[in-house]
């Protein structure tokens, strides 16, 4: 009988009850895009930004006081400690191993260079000083675990366009920078001395590639970390390392000092991807080292995320309150209407429970349904959104829906809880009485 009641209420107004839907439905739909991006906003801005490149650095931490100023060290080249590039297949052996994207160590060296594409070569000053940055291109790695992993400097800087192509660490070959290229007038194809007058060391390099980065690396010579090593003598060791960590932007929590926090605090920090975490990670498994997180690029994922997020959130309150306001007018109008029905039930002995449960199970039965359409809804509007602004729509949720639903629940009893009221405090003799 109480289905039958309930089926009797849809089938006879039908009208009332499409728009109470249709309201639900609209206002569900925008809370699924919200919740839909929301939930991926942090994995693409984290895949976004890498890529404004590497967001670790890693040095010795021997070094003295650096002197370090919008990212770029100021300290003489050869200047400082050393650390052992037989160390670095240990960084994916940390426990977010697999948020590490890439690492390049560098080491520089100031040379003397001279070219024989040079129209000055003949004359008394023909070498000229010049930086040879050394660094990994293509590398390969053996892990402990038997597999092997690629790196190289193209992925922790993936600004830096090369006109040519980069080196191979196999040959004696070399990417001059944009700026050294006019200097010394070579170009793809050309040849450069580089080597040092003191200790009587010369290295033909064939130049593969023009570099522009639009910083320091464009006045210098970019090859292979073994050759730099041999110039400084130091086989095996390099100066600073760059890391590309894929990381959850840091809350207040990422922030806090983890010497201030307890076991039970320190396991939820360390088992979070945030850039001081993974920071805390490499640092732990390189000994005498610094790790540092460039500031520049960890605060503003963070901030551009938190301002998305506000907005979403912002935007999610805003449907829920708009589809609460349309239920509870809609409930309201459809109790006057069924005044006189609900007259007669009360007449005939039902009490003001049942008359509000059958109310209450007849929102829910559209609070289902209008969730269930604007979850749908929602999710294709989702992906255009998230194909609009990342590339790559987001994936479907249980998660979403489930927390929807809930969502459409609470918002129809909300809505509808004042004219439910009304109704189950009816008298029916009044009505019936026609006053």
């Amino acid at each position: 009988m109480f289905a039958r009641l309930i089926t009797d209420s849809f089938t006879r107004r039908p009208r009332r009850k499409l728009l109470t839907v249709a309201a639900l439905s609209l206002g569900m739909a925008v809370v699924t895009a919200a919740l839909s991006v929301a939930l991926d906003v942090g994995d693409r801005l984290a895949e976004e930004f890498t890529a404004l490149g590497a967001n670790l650095v890693v040095t010795p931490k021997a070094d003295s006081l650096p002197l370090e100023i919008d990212g770029v060290d100021y300290r003489p080249v050869n200047s400082g400690a050393y650390l052992p590039e037989s160390d670095l297949p240990k960084i994916k052996s940390v426990f977010w191993h697999n948020n590490i994207m890439a690492f390049a160590p560098t080491l520089e060296v100031s040379v003397d260079a001279w070219s024989p594409a040079s129209k000055n070569w003949f004359s008394p000053g023909f070498v000229d000083k010049a930086h040879l940055i050394g660094t990994w291109s293509e590398h390969s790695i053996a892990l402990s675990d038997g597999r092997s992993f690629v790196t190289s400097v193209e992925k922790t800087n993936p600004w830096w366009t090369v006109e040519g192509r980069w080196f191979s660490e196999t040959a004696d070959e070399a990417i001059a920078g944009s700026n050294l290229a006019k200097k010394f007038g070579v170009k793809a194809g050309d040849s450069l001395n580089v080597g040092s007058a003191d200790k009587h060391f010369w290295k033909t390099l064939r130049i593969v590639g023009v570099l522009s980065t639009g910083g320091p690396e464009d006045d210098a010579v970019v090859a292979p970390l073994t050759l730099a090593q041999a110039f400084t003598n130091t086989p095996n060791q390099y100066r600073k390392l760059y890391v590309l960590a894929l990381t959850k932007p840091e809350d207040a929590f990422a922030r806090r000092d983890p010497k201030t926090m307890d076991q039970k605090e320190l396991d939820r920090w360390i088992c979070t991807p945030y850039i001081s975490s993974i920071a805390y990670s490499i640092q732990e498994v390189l000994p005498g080292s610094d790790v540092r997180v460039i500031r520049r690029v960890a605060d503003g994922e963070g901030q551009i995320l938190t301002r998305v997020r506000s907005l979403l959130w912002l935007v999610t309150i805003a449907a829920l309150l708009a589809a609460a306001l349309a239920i509870g007018a809609s409930s309201a109008a459809s109790v006057i209407e069924r005044q006189a029905e609900l007259a007669i039930m009360k007449a005939l002995g039902a009490g003001s429970g049942t008359v509000g449960f059958l109310l209450a199970a007849e929102q829910l039965v559209l609070a289902f349904i209008g969730g269930a359409l604007g979850y749908g809804l929602g999710y294709v509007l989702a992906r255009v959104v998230g194909s609009r602004i990342f590339g790559v729509p987001p994936l479907p949720s249980f998660l979403v829906f489930g927390v929807v639903l809930g969502l459409a629940v609470l918002v129809t009893l909300l809505g509808s809880a004042l004219p439910l009221r009304r109704a189950t405090r009816c008298e029916p003799a009044p009505i019936l009485r026609g006053e």
